[in-house]
């Protein structure tokens, strides 16, 4: 059933997948699309389907079939299990390697910079991942960087970007041979790319007009759907895929599965950029998919799933909104209506 509801995900992939920051005009100080716009019937009706097939991946997860799906994953991801480090390090380097290659940019395309310095530090970097002794260098190097562009671009357009130091994390833990607060470095890094794909996903329901040229450029991507619709449909498959990396086991395997067909299947659309400023969450997906830590799923997962799910989503449209009226401007109240509760709180 999730894997169901993604097909429109995949089938609309171009719009759906690709960052729109890299391929079209954007402003992020801009006014967003109200909430009351955003939480209308079709995103309500959306939400609801996305949250069937939540739980019905999670009633699945507990039978027989649920554990020979498990366990067909384990034998059909054993190398890569064995390998995961590994294809996160050669990708990150491949990553490192072409921002040095392009030169202009601190971490993804839209980041741009005159700082001659700033390629050769990535070339540095790279060169780092050939040792697992220097892997701390290179995680180093990833946090100055986004340290950097929080200092050039604002916290607010880097919220987009928490994956990268989830990579980060995972690339020093992974050279120390620790865990963080008991979370294992692939769990650091999958919940990094959780909520950078919910935040991502928040954004595709605030300015769904961003989108508007590359729809404009293939309407066939929309599948007959209205822009509006369509927007809003890839930003709930992509939230609900997102919080499925959180959740049990085999949910979170599935939707690791999903996402990085999504992601390369947007390079075929969009190319080069595409594939260089995605290859990272890629290589962290397919180390998601061969996890094969275990947790049995219970009956509690399902019925807590609705709850989660809402609070997450609530969550994150609350602190984007909140976020932004605080940093550009009181458009709808909020940010006043925030700080008049603090001291009660």
């Amino acid at each position: 059933m999730l894997a169901g509801a993604a097909s429109f995900l995949l089938l609309g992939t171009a719009a759906a997948s690709a960052h729109v920051k890299w391929f079209c005009a954007f402003d992020v100080a801009g006014q967003p699309r109200g909430l009351e716009q955003v939480l209308c019937a079709d995103f309500e009706w959306l939400t609801g389907l996305a949250l069937v097939c939540l739980m019905f991946g999670c009633l699945a997860e507990g039978t027989t079939l649920g554990a020979a799906i498990l366990n067909a994953f384990d034998r059909v991801t054993e190398r890569l299990r064995r390998d995961s480090a590994l294809i996160v390090r050669a990708v990150v380097g491949f990553f490192l390697i072409s921002l040095w290659n392009l030169g202009g940019i601190i971490l993804t395309p839209e980041l741009k910079t005159d700082a001659n310095w700033i390629p050769w530090l990535q070339l540095a970097m790279a060169a780092c991942l050939l040792w697992k002794r220097t892997l701390p260098l290179t995680a180093a190097g990833i946090v100055f960087l986004f340290g950097f562009a929080v200092w050039t671009y604002g916290a607010f357009h880097l919220a987009d970007y928490p994956v990268f130091l989830g990579v980060a994390a995972f690339l020093a833990l992974t050279a120390l041979d620790r865990n963080l607060f008991g979370q294992r470095p692939i769990d650091v890094v999958r919940i990094a790319a959780a909520i950078t794909l919910m935040w991502a996903s928040v954004e595709k329901w605030a300015y769904p007009q961003w989108t508007d040229p590359l729809i404009a450029a293939k309407p066939e991507m929309t599948m007959g759907a209205s822009p509006e619709l369509f927007m809003q449909a890839a930003g709930v498959i992509e939230f609900t895929l997102a919080f499925a990396l959180i959740w049990t086991p085999l949910v979170r395997r599935v939707s690791a599965v999903i996402l990085a067909a999504v992601f390369v299947s947007a390079i075929l659309e969009f190319g080069k950029i595409d594939a260089i400023g995605h290859s990272g969450i890629i290589a962290v997906l397919i180390a998601i998919a061969a996890d094969d830590a275990r947790v049995p799923a219970t009956r509690r997962d399902v019925v807590l799933a609705p709850l989660y799910y809402a609070s997450a989503l609530m969550m994150f449209l609350g602190i984007y909104y909140v976020a932004h009226n605080i940093l550009y401007g009181d458009h709808y109240g909020l940010a006043t209506g925030a700080a008049a509760m603090l001291p009660v709180i």
